[in-house]
């Protein structure tokens, strides 16, 4: 991509497709999800309908065979329609999570997976953090212990979104224990498969936002997983799984981006509508400083996520890049979104304006998938080579 010519043809396709489809889907159906709690099932359907679930998964298994960029224009365009991070977080796994079964599966791994996940057929979680690791991946206790042609996996998940609605999981577990591995990053296993209620507890937690679509503790209570749902090699699961860390950390980005860019079209129309002292308080410098500062910041990010989105796509080196876009925009989406209900004053703390909404959702992609105090230990560390501090 050409920055300097902004997006490719593909992607201004892909763009307006979404806002198509996010156009049957106004304000007031994601406030109304929001509080009833419910997952938005028929957006969900909408978007397997046009075709676009699979849009960074290869052709022959029915998806799009576009990149990680055209992915990131989707989810953007979808966060910024209003259906914020409710809306992205509804497809984000089925967008990005099989990129380590993409990548690392068999065949017929593929063949069994992909289509029924395009074709929205099917809804997948990803099942890593666990309450006593949060970052640390390599401490994880989750047991799959081998038993002939199967593995038995028992232990504890948390904060697994689309858990309630989900029917498979794509999950990482230790196969060897902790105590007799060379490396810390060894002897954990990667499995994809089909999440059996009668041997998973999906207990719901109650959060802050984002009710539309459910984050879950999960526990594993003797779960049979076939040898044949294990991608890649035993003992090979950390290493695949850092496949999806980075394009996680670009969709991520580019939603946050969207969600700030929605909150400042909610700000800027009430200043331009509402009157005070005679005039409207857009005319303030006081009104739209703070807005124009937001607007540049979310700018800065997405040229920097669009850098990652590109690198990925030429398999080119993008830790640094991906890490500094989530970092870049979730905090220029927190500030819009915060800009946003201090505009409105009083009416941005009301529903009916929604931005409260939006500023209760801002702190996901500040808090997940990785915090940002890491992610300035890891610039510190790549960009700087200083020490590791952790």
């Amino acid at each position: 991509m050409d920055l300097e010519l902004g997006l490719t043809t593909i992607q201004k396709e892909v763009q307006r497709l979404a806002e198509c489809i996010c156009a049957d889907f106004s304000d007031t159906y994601w406030s109304e999800l929001d509080a009833r709690g419910q997952f938005p099932h028929e957006f969900h359907k909408a978007i397997s309908e046009a075709g676009v679930l699979g849009i960074a998964m290869p052709e022959e298994y029915g998806g799009s065979g576009l990149g990680i960029a055209e992915a990131a224009v989707l989810m953007q365009a979808i966060a910024q329609s209003g259906a914020g991070m409710a809306g992205a977080s509804s497809v984000h796994m089925n967008i990005f999570g099989l990129q380590p079964v993409v990548v690392f599966g068999s065949p017929d791994q593929k063949s069994r997976f992909l289509p029924p996940l395009i074709r929205g057929e099917e809804k997948a979680c990803f099942a890593v953090t666990e309450p006593d690791a949060g970052l640390n991946t390599t401490e994880l206790k989750l047991k799959a212990e081998r038993v002939g042609k199967k593995y038995v996996l028992s232990g504890q998940k948390i904060w697994i979104s689309t858990a309630q609605v989900a029917d498979r999981v794509l999950i990482l577990a230790r196969t060897t224990p902790f105590d007799q591995v060379k490396k810390r990053t060894d002897g954990l296993s990667l499995f994809y498969t089909a999440l059996d209620r009668n041997k998973v507890n999906v207990s719901l937690i109650n959060k802050m936002g984002r009710h539309a679509v459910d984050s879950n503790t999960l526990f594993f209570d003797g779960l049979e997983v076939p040898i044949e749902d294990r991608i890649g090699k035993e003992g090979d699961g950390f290493s695949m799984i850092l496949h999806g860390l980075n394009p996680e950390r670009i969709l991520i980005a580019a939603e946050a981006i969207g969600l700030g860019h929605a909150a400042l079209a909610k700000a800027t129309d009430y200043a331009r509508e509402r009157i005070v002292f005679g005039r409207p308080i857009g005319m303030n410098q006081g009104i739209q400083h703070p807005l124009a500062r937001c607007w540049m910041e979310l700018e800065a990010a997405n040229l920097m996520m669009m850098k990652a989105a590109s690198q990925y796509d030429l398999r080119m080196d993008c830790g640094v890049e991906a890490n500094s876009a989530k970092y870049l925009a979730a905090e220029a989406a927190f500030r819009s979104c915060e800009v946003a209900v201090q505009t409105l004053g009083g009416m941005g703390y009301a529903t009916e304006y929604h931005v409260e909404r939006y500023l209760r959702e801002s702190f996901i992609p500040r808090i997940a998938p990785v915090s940002p105090q890491m992610i300035l230990n890891f610039i510190a560390e790549k960009v700087f080579r200083l020490p590791k501090s952790y």
